[in-house]
């Protein structure tokens, strides 16, 4: 049975509030959009790619092409069959890469099988890579170098330095080790200045780890893995993970990698599932399609 360390009985953690900070940051990139435009006559334009018909992919791919129209930005979708061949997904991207109008593209994953994700990810062009999951762009953000960063992590980034300004020094564990979420968030950790340990499958004792960690941040989409007793008192918990669960009475509910319920009264700030990191995605989406278009067209990010 898991217990619960406490700073005091009545201690709650503060939210951390994900979806004020999303739509503020999409505010400011309307903004600096309508700026851009003015200065050199240019919209920033982001085409997303869906191959096969999944429904939750679907409703995804559209809520990206109403954030990007009400940021100033031009949507281009392509739908396409469960039939695509990779020949033709790898030809669309090649006109899409020399297509002028169009400043970032993203293949919405996973593709249906036979298709290679690694191959047709490599084939956006680096300077249109928005997703920030090439290998030129992962091996920048690696060695330290500007380039285009995973949405995902970017965003916890963002809402970590919103919260605690300067974090050089501070222990961040994270628990995760993904190409996704938990590699890049933890090169951008350490870019910081944090002391920076990555949980994974093989790590031998991950409470342990946890409870060392200023910053806990959690993405396995294992719904309920972190306890309270995982965590410091007093730390800040980034919770990337989300699961839909269904209740005793039959209803479904979203729930974290993180049990909120121990959680928010040990840790010092911690975000909602939802309503914490999720909104950020696409805020973030957004923002690394203006930082494309500024590099595209005037070589540099700002």
């Amino acid at each position: 049975m898991s217990t619960t360390p406490s700073l005091s009985s009545d201690h709650q953690a503060s939210l951390i509030d994900g979806k004020a900070f999303a739509t503020a940051l999409r505010e400011q990139i309307r903004e600096d959009v309508r700026a851009f435009h003015g200065a050199h006559g240019v919209t920033p334009g982001l085409a997303v790619i869906l191959v096969g018909n999944d429904p939750a992919s679907e409703v995804y791919v559209r809520n990206k092409a109403i954030q990007t129209h009400h940021a100033g930005m031009r949507s281009f979708m392509h739908m396409l069959p469960e039939t695509t061949t990779e020949e033709e997904l790898l030809a669309l991207i090649e006109r899409l890469n020399k297509d002028p109008e169009i400043h970032g593209i993203l293949v919405q994953l996973p593709l249906p099988n036979g298709l290679d994700a690694r191959r047709v990810t490599n084939a956006i062009r680096p300077e249109k890579d928005v997703d920030g999951l090439g290998e030129i762009n992962a091996g920048r953000l690696a060695i330290g170098l500007p380039g285009l960063v995973p949405c995902t992590p970017l965003g916890c980034l963002l809402l970590l330095k919103d919260q605690l300004g300067d974090m050089r020094g501070q222990h961040a564990v994270v628990i995760g080790s993904s190409n996704l979420v938990g590699k890049p968030l933890a090169l951008l950790l350490l870019a910081e200045g944090c002391t920076v340990s990555v949980a994974h499958i093989h790590t031998r004792d991950t409470a342990a780890l946890a409870r060392q960690a200023d910053i806990l941040v959690v993405a396995t989409g294992c719904s309920g893995l972190v306890r309270g007793d995982w965590i410091k008192p007093g730390a800040t918990v980034i919770d990337v993970g989300i699961t839909r669960i269904t209740l005793p009475n039959g209803k479904t509910r979203l729930v974290g990698d993180v049990v909120f319920d121990e959680a928010v009264k040990v840790a010092g700030r911690i975000t909602p599932v939802p309503g914490g990191v999720g909104p950020m995605t696409i805020a973030c989406l957004l923002k690394n399609t203006l930082t494309a278009a500024k590099l595209l067209v005037t070589g540099k990010a700002e």
